[in-house]
């Protein structure tokens, strides 16, 4: 709403212009699929990662740090394509189930209460514990600086993917990368929030909405392709993904 009120005090001066901001809400020139943006693009990433091994969702066990917009979006969609939720975190603190946790009761559960604390098809964990949880996966999708020198060394998950801005500190991605742990970095695996904000802008410029469809289906494409071209750069050149990340943005500048 914040976006959509700078949008109109610009157009009181400048005439109609729904493109000078993005992220405003859909009924005021916002974009379809905005709001799970973020969370489908990690989804891609982490499938995209997994293929390399041929692996799909279906075959790896996930713990999740956070379930605000990006965290249970991502859930909600690794889930629906058959991943194993098994811990989750938010500011009420931590819940597990080995077994995985039903993603769709847990979002009416928060929807009514607010927080993921008290959930009963889990057992309650210390939130900080989801970080170090036996899982495939670790998806820090809240704070920055989440995983530091003081908890690294106790990360079990084979990658970590980087849902949040900044949740591994430098120190502690060296010493994740030294254990050989994957991280997929937050410029790469959370850019599909900013991704569809471009679709927004270049919606808005042509005065057209796309159906949610199109929308989901360019955020995959640009976001499978932006893994592979990073993968890429880190094979060849022997670099972890984030360098190579820096890289190629680097060299596109």
């Amino acid at each position: 709403k914040v976006m959509a009120w700078i949008m109109d005090e610009y157009s009181k001066f400048y005439g109609f212009s729904p493109a000078v901001v993005t992220g405003k809400p859909v009924d005021l020139f916002g974009s379809l699929g905005r709001e799970e943006a973020t969370g489908r693009g990690v989804m891609y990433s982490l499938e995209e990662f997994l293929k390399g091994s041929g692996r799909k969702l279906a075959d790896v066990s996930v713990a999740i740090q956070g379930f605000g917009n990006v965290g249970s979006n991502a859930a909600r969609l690794i889930a629906e394509q058959g991943g194993r939720i098994v811990a989750v975190s938010d500011i009420s603190g931590g819940i597990a189930n080995e077994t995985g946790i039903d993603i769709s009761r847990l979002l009416q559960w928060v929807e009514s209460n607010k927080v993921v604390a008290g959930f009963p098809g889990a057992d309650a964990i210390d939130g900080a514990a989801v970080l170090t949880c036996k899982a495939d996966v670790l998806i820090p999708a809240a704070l920055e600086g989440a995983i530091t020198v003081d908890n690294a060394q106790q990360v079990q998950a084979e990658v970590v993917v980087e849902a949040a801005n900044g949740p591994v500190s430098p120190e502690a991605h060296d010493i994740l990368t030294a254990r050989g742990i994957t991280v997929i970095p937050d410029i790469l695996a959370n850019a599909g929030g900013v991704t569809v904000s471009y679709f927004e802008w270049s919606q808005n410029i042509q005065q057209f909405r796309w159906e949610l469809e199109r929308v989901n289906l360019e955020l995959e494409r640009v976001m499978r392709r932006a893994y592979n071209d990073v993968a890429t750069i880190a094979r060849e050149s022997n670099l972890d993904l984030r360098t190579a990340a820096l890289v190629l943005a680097i060299k596109r500048v």
